[in-house]
């Protein structure tokens, strides 16, 4: 199935990303006052009067831009447009009608009569704002829809007019389902440059000043007749209670896309000491139960000697202890190194985090565990006594341990349990989960069910 691509475009700080939570009917971009805050294209599904199409938000587009932040948005936009199959143009009439409006205007013109471009006049939040959009009738295009995107003015009417100009086969194949990974780490540790790399374009913009990313982009990605959904975000920091606005929220929807993804990839700069942003990304990985993969972003950069890897990994186990579930994997974004492996372990954790264990077979591996270790009792209480265990769910692979005393069970000796887990089963990049239940009788016997051969 193609799906028509809706590219919308506009100068800085005249709605669009409003417009474009308002269409998706979810906070997906980040919307601030301040110009510029969009700066990658975000795309979402969209519906309306039964036609679906994809919405892209584009930053704030200043068209004659070659250089700096201005001329890199501006290339992002440029893309948007040979992509789409139409163009919703916005502009703000509480500013009037700017020279850098004319800007856009003739550079949208400059496309020809093959996209068809719908000019819409933005912030009409009363009736008394509808005559000041006549004046962008200046511009050539054939009709201007007032609207606000923030009240939901006239909105539905901009729409019914879009569906009418969408050609019956889109320019977008829909990839369908696939494998949702979110790409996490603190703020310039290569992100977006690792997510160019794999889909083999400039998908997302990558400057070497922090915080470039600042909405979480969701970037389609083949590999082998495989669909992965890389969701580039924006860097975590290690405090928000200080951060502004647009930052507060671009770090919230990026543990959001987080919640929703099947794996997470976290990537660590080589090159650099782990720092308590680094914990803080790592520490929300493990908490959400998501199978990971760490990458060691910059190996380039990295003067090797013998063992370098060794230490390394032994450095990232001392500092990220909670993650000791993880695999390793050095690469560059860079320079390619070692990112040919990354789809592979990609699919080998997804699967792995996803096995159901038979009953058998788990109590099988807790009693080997419990002769080569027994559980010992705490101070001041009494021995437990581990019963039977079953699995109860998958994602993270989770069971129930069923105990006398349950209680007495510390820490450690669960973590102990969970290690024997993983190298019996093969849950290799998931975190393994316990629910500790009382039991105070012996386990139920298995007998033959009445009516069952």
């Amino acid at each position: 199935m193609r799906i028509p691509v809706v590219a919308l475009v506009g100068r800085p700080n005249v709605g669009k990303s409003t417009f474009f939570n308002r269409v998706l009917h979810r906070r997906q971009a980040v919307v601030d006052d301040t110009p510029g805050v969009t700066r990658d294209r975000n795309a979402g599904l969209a519906e309306w009067a039964g036609r679906e199409f994809y919405l892209i938000d584009t930053g704030g587009w200043m068209p004659d831009a070659r250089t700096g932040m201005e001329g890199r948005i501006a290339e992002q936009v440029r893309q948007a447009l040979q992509e789409c199959d139409a163009v919703l143009y916005m502009v703000d009439v509480r500013e009037g009608l700017q020279p850098s409006d004319e800007e856009v205007s003739r550079a949208l013109h400059a496309l020809g009569a093959d996209v068809p471009v719908l000019l819409l006049a933005n912030k009409v939040d009363g009736e008394r704002w509808e005559p000041h959009a006549a004046e962008f009738a200046q511009l050539g295009w054939a009709s201007v829809h007032p609207i606000s995107a923030a009240e939901g003015r006239l909105v539905a009417e901009a729409l019914d007019a879009l569906v009418e100009t969408l050609p019956e086969t889109g320019s977008l194949k829909e990839p369908g389902e696939g494998i949702r990974v979110a790409v996490l780490g603190r703020p310039n540790v290569g992100k977006s440059s690792l997510v160019n790399r794999l889909v083999g374009s400039e998908r997302v913009i990558v400057d070497n000043r922090p915080g470039t990313t600042r909405d979480a982009i969701d970037v389609p990605w083949r590999w082998q007749k495989r669909t992965f959904w890389l969701v580039d975000t924006a860097g975590i920091r290690h405090r928000w209670d200080h951060l502004p606005g647009f930052e507060f929220y671009a770090s919230l929807r990026s543990v959001r896309a987080l919640e929703r993804a099947d794996v997470a990839l976290l990537l660590l700069d080589a090159s650099e000491k782990i720092t308590r942003q680094d914990q803080r990304v790592a520490s929300l990985v493990e908490e959400s139960g998501k199978p990971a993969l760490v990458l060691l972003n910059k190996w380039d950069a990295v003067e090797k000697e013998t063992g370098t890897l060794k230490e390394m990994a032994e450095k990232v186990g001392h500092e990220l202890p909670f993650l000791d579930y993880a695999p390793l994997l050095s690469i560059s974004a860079l320079t390619g190194q070692r990112t040919g492996q990354i789809a592979e372990r990609i699919l080998t954790i997804h699967e792995a985090g996803r096995q159901q264990v038979p009953t058998a077979q788990v109590n099988r591996v807790l009693q080997q565990a419990m002769e080569r270790t027994p559980p010992r009792a705490r101070k001041g209480r009494r021995i437990p006594k581990i019963l039977y265990a079953t699995q109860v769910r998958s994602t993270p692979p989770t069971f129930a341990l069923f105990s006398r005393h349950p209680e007495a069970l510390g820490a450690e000796y669960i973590r102990y349990l969970g290690r024997q887990f993983r190298l019996a089963f093969g849950f290799e990049g998931s975190p393994i989960r316990f629910k500790v239940r009382q039991r105070t009788g012996a386990k139920p016997a298995r007998g033959r069910r009445k009516g069952r051969s």
